[in-house]
């Protein structure tokens, strides 16, 4: 009977994971305004201060008033911003909203943060906190295809003038910010723009090799992305909830039918999956056999 009280006293958090382009931030502010929750930001790029084109930061407009918590909140560019650091500011935050009523949502790319905050046993997550997990998921063709778009979007948005503004040849690209995807790829393009040995058309050249540098590493990060909720769900057992949104980005260019389709393929599940969690229910298995394959 004492154990069943501990486990009932524990907090409750919810995880929101999948590849980058899936929807899972719209995801979590859609449930975050169900539910009453904050949200944290799990994306190591995401948190630190600026690059909001080429990291994606959802724009304030977009957030509905949800705090959120960890995005764009490190201030030097340069700055190692380790699972560790995330761990202890997501654990302060996790305390401070449960404190307040509200429901945590973890949401964000980086598995690794995810699985050292989870499972590391000096931060004894799992003695504390009661967990679920919703995987976004989306057909590969279907997810490339996006992001390749994706891409030609952000440059028309100004990728290249924003990475340009932090632009130094003597830049180190395995540290803070300057690791993200889109900046790398662009350094040759910023050092022929200041050489007089090239004429337009060569530099033209190069910022489209650039772009598709980026695409084809944005492409190669989403198959990392999958490999690892794989794994968490083979090796480490944990139960993930699968949602498929790839009929959303099927129906991308009809707006009421993508919508459609987000509700029924991706929201009502997760709002189905995300009650049970929070009332103690363990039906959650049988709500998603459906959507498992």
């Amino acid at each position: 009977m004492g154990s069943l009280n501990m486990e009932l006293k524990k907090g409750k958090v919810l995880f929101i994971m999948g590849a980058t382009g899936t929807g899972k931030s719209r995801l979590s502010i859609d449930l975050a305004s169900r539910f009453a929750a904050e949200l944290i930001n799990s994306d190591k790029m995401q948190v630190y201060k600026g690059l909001d084109i080429v990291t994606n930061k959802v724009k304030e407009e977009e957030r509905l008033n949800v705090p959120h918590h960890l995005l764009g909140e490190v201030d030097d560019p340069d700055s190692d911003y380790t699972a560790l650091h995330f761990c202890y500011e997501a654990m302060s935050a996790i305390d401070r909203i449960l404190g307040s009523g509200q429901v945590p949502i973890i949401v964000g790319g980086s598995n690794s943060f995810i699985e050292t905050l989870v499972e590391d046993p000096i931060i004894k997550f799992k003695s504390r906190y009661d967990c679920c997990f919703i995987w976004v998921d989306v057909s590969l063709p279907v997810l490339f295809n996006y992001v390749s778009k994706r891409v030609d979007q952000m440059v028309d948005s100004g990728l290249v003038e924003e990475v340009r503004q932090i632009f130094d040849p003597k830049a180190d690209y395995s540290r803070g910010i300057r690791r993200a995807i889109g900046v790398p790829e662009l350094d040759e393009y910023f050092r022929a723009e200041q050489s007089t040995e090239l004429d337009e058309t060569d530099k033209e050249l190069l910022l489209a090799s650039a772009i598709q540098e980026i695409k084809d590493n944005t492409c190669k990060l989403v198959r990392r992305q999958l490999e690892k909720i794989e794994k968490l769900k083979e090796e480490r057992g944990w139960e993930i909830h699968r949602v498929d949104a790839t009929a959303v980005f099927e129906n991308s260019g009809n707006k009421e039918e993508a919508e459609i389709a987000w509700r029924e393929n991706v929201f009502q599940p997760s709002i189905q999956t995300v009650a049970d969690f929070l009332s103690g229910g363990r039906n959650n298995k049988i709500i998603f056999e459906e959507v498992k394959d």
